[in-house]
């Protein structure tokens, strides 16, 4: 890019999602899956939060979670920190920095839950508990 030329907010979307890629590739396999259990999300969304291809960033709310699950180095957490602080100015780099550091505070719960025959009522169980979840973290004012 030529001097004086700014990077699109997509650009560096794309600069700090390649980081992460990058990072993450260095864990042993299984480590996407592990993040979107521990995310309470789907596989394919860790897929789309962490390809450059992507535009969809990753939310703030995450990467303590990302940081914990892949046991970045100081180094890594700092440099993707930084990368996305870039590309979310308006995001409280401060905000980012906290909650990553509480990242390794936390513990991940494996809850068995029966296999229904409905995967509607799969789903909304398993979102219920999770929602259930959050809102006792909050109350406990953890979050």
């Amino acid at each position: 890019m030529p001097d004086g030329e700014s990077k699109t907010r997509d650009e560096l979307v794309a600069a700090y999602k390649t980081l992460l890629q990058t990072y993450i590739d260095r864990r042993p396999s299984g480590t996407r899956l592990k993040i979107a259990n521990a995310l309470g999300k789907h596989k394919s969304f860790v897929s789309q939060i962490t390809n450059p291809s992507y535009a969809v960033p990753v939310p703030s709310r995450h990467l303590p979670t990302i940081f914990a699950i892949c046991h970045f180095s100081k180094k890594e957490r700092e440099s993707l920190l930084a990368a996305y602080a870039a590309a979310h100015p308006n995001q409280a780099e401060r905000e980012i920095r906290q909650r990553s550091e509480r990242g390794g505070a936390y513990r991940t719960l494996h809850i068995e839950v029966p296999l229904f025959d409905d995967p509607a009522q799969q789903h909304e169980v398993e979102d219920l508990i999770r929602s259930f979840a959050q809102r006792v973290i909050r109350l406990a004012g953890r979050e």
